[in-house]
């Protein structure tokens, strides 16, 4: 028989293919290992959301790394309860607990990554983009219209702990929620200031303020200012039932030494 005068290096080798076989077949069984922390708990998010929470790269999946945890849970919240209509999301945190959720929200608002830079290039005229900075710094009177600023804070990286900041955000997701709330698809605890501010500002007025906030880049300290802007609190008609703390406000003290 040929095996039986095969030499001693056919059994070797015969031998060690057999134990690669077996191993191989053993780690096969063997279920692979994960980590054991909300960063392997999230890739669903992330699967969208981009790496880390830094923002999807089609333009309409938003960042989450670092913005406001309260913000974070109250927007989970909102797909669980219906104010926000989207069947993904929807449906990956119906079976998630309201604390879980708050977990989840911590995780993100943990992570401090830096921005890319701004990439809005949509064609719009210079007018129009001034008239998106004085709606986001200055507001409009006429219109009974609060500055962004007030609320989302004076650099736009938003107010703890339930304001997002409003820059570092695509153009296209800017526009797609702010005609959400427009067309009332997108809706916030009552009562809801964000509803109110977008009826009363036409659609070219929302289209400047997102090219003009698109367009901007983040200052050296992206993270949310602890503190709402002193100043007025919002008129009774814009109270913000998502951020009470913005209808809480007191009127800023005087410096020291300026005249009353």
């Amino acid at each position: 028989m040929i095996l039986k005068h095969a030499p001693r290096w056919f059994w070797s080798r015969s031998l060690w293919l057999a134990w690669t076989l077996l191993a191989a077949g053993a780690q096969a069984q063997t279920p692979p290992r994960f980590a054991d922390d909300m960063a392997e708990r999230t890739r669903a998010c992330t699967a969208c959301h981009g790496e880390q929470g830094r923002a999807g790269p089609d333009g309409y999946y938003p960042r989450l790394a670092g913005k406001p945890a309260g913000y974070l849970h109250n927007q989970l919240r909102n797909f669980a309860e219906g104010r926000r209509h989207y069947e993904l999301m929807t449906r990956l945190v119906d079976p998630l607990s309201d604390a879980y959720l708050g977990e989840m929200a911590q995780y993100f608002a943990d992570l401090q990554l830096p921005y890319p830079a701004p990439k809005a290039n949509n064609a719009i005229s210079p007018d129009r983009l001034a008239r998106g900075r004085q709606l986001v710094t200055q507001g409009d009177a006429a219109r009974g219209l609060p500055a962004c600023t007030q609320c989302h804070g004076a650099r736009l990286t938003g107010v703890q702990p339930n304001v997002p900041g409003l820059l570092g955000l695509p153009l296209d997701y800017l526009n797609a929620q702010l005609g959400a709330w427009q067309t009332r698809q997108r809706r916030a605890h009552a009562p809801d200031c964000m509803a109110e501010i977008v009826q009363r500002m036409p659609a070219s007025d929302l289209i400047a303020v997102s090219s003009w906030l698109a367009r901007q880049a983040l200052p050296a300290d992206t993270r949310p200012a602890e503190h709402p802007p002193a100043g007025p609190a919002l008129p009774e008609a814009l109270r913000c039932g998502s951020a009470p703390e913005l209808s809480a406000q007191s009127p800023a003290k005087p410096l020291k030494g300026a005249r009353p």
